[in-house]
């Protein structure tokens, strides 16, 4: 069996209890040494088979699967965050398919979770934001124009942009081209829940000019949006006002 496991957003200890049992029982890890904390391979057992995919291709990866399940060996493939997100791991599910071989998914805190907790945010704010966009910049992989971050800003909803950091100069002026004022909050999450953890708060017409300011050319998230202001209204869900299937409302 081939398992999919999310390795969370950074911290060792934000990795799922059922991501650490697969850890500890796998035969064979292959885990995105880029990006997953090599801190989570310390639970693996004695004689497990490490490989990071960072120096491999996909190709490769999938040999190593192969090999291991016909020796009926356990695999983790060890992905950052939640797989589902910036993962690629749909190619690998339709090759396994083709190979007859089982696979199972093990979901993970993504990073766009965790940069929320290390801003001590709410995306959804009431009268603020209901939608969240998770999106990048075109970068060498092309995005789909309909998803260009002018069209997607235009929306004025809640946006966390991955795999962007280095275009940031172009990323404020595609975010003012949709309509978000220059002054609008936003904020560079580096390495959201690791110990060298970094949060700089901005507008979005200076983001270039903060990652520079602190050094930051990678591995960062970019939140952008009200929710990062003062300005919101209260849940109706516990407005004494508000009835719900659990409570009768109060009235005036």
């Amino acid at each position: 069996m081939i398992y999919f496991v999310g390795a969370g957003c950074g911290a060792p200890d934000l990795i799922t209890v059922r991501g650490q049992k697969l850890i500890e029982a796998a035969d064979v890890i292959i885990y995105a040494g880029s990006l997953v904390n090599p801190e989570l391979l310390k639970s693996a057992k004695s004689g497990c088979e490490i490989h990071n995919s960072a120096y491999m291709t996909l190709e490769e990866v999938l040999s190593v699967m192969q090999k291991a399940e016909q020796q009926k060996k356990t695999t983790v493939r060890l992905h950052t965050g939640d797989p589902s997100v910036y993962g690629a791991i749909r190619e690998q599910m339709d090759a396994l398919d083709v190979l007859h071989i089982d696979y199972d998914i093990c979901p993970g805190v993504s990073s766009f979770c965790g940069a929320a907790a290390a801003l001590k945010a709410e995306y959804t704010l009431p009268d603020v934001s209901q939608t969240v966009i998770l999106t990048r910049m075109a970068g060498r992989t092309p995005v789909p124009e309909r998803e260009s971050i002018a069209s997607l800003a235009s929306h004025h909803a809640t946006m966390v942009i991955f795999l962007s950091t280095g275009m940031l100069k172009e990323l404020s002026a595609q975010l003012i081209q949709g309509g978000y004022s220059p002054h609008t909050p936003a904020a560079i999450v580096y390495k959201a829940s690791w110990k060298d953890e970094k949060i700089c708060r901005c507008k979005i017409s200076e983001l270039a000019e903060t990652a520079d300011k602190n050094h930051i050319t990678k591995t960062a998230l970019i939140t952008v949006g009200n929710f990062l202001s003062d300005d919101y209204a209260l849940s109706k869900l516990y407005d004494s006002h508000f009835e719900t299937e659990f409570r009768k409302a109060v009235r005036k």
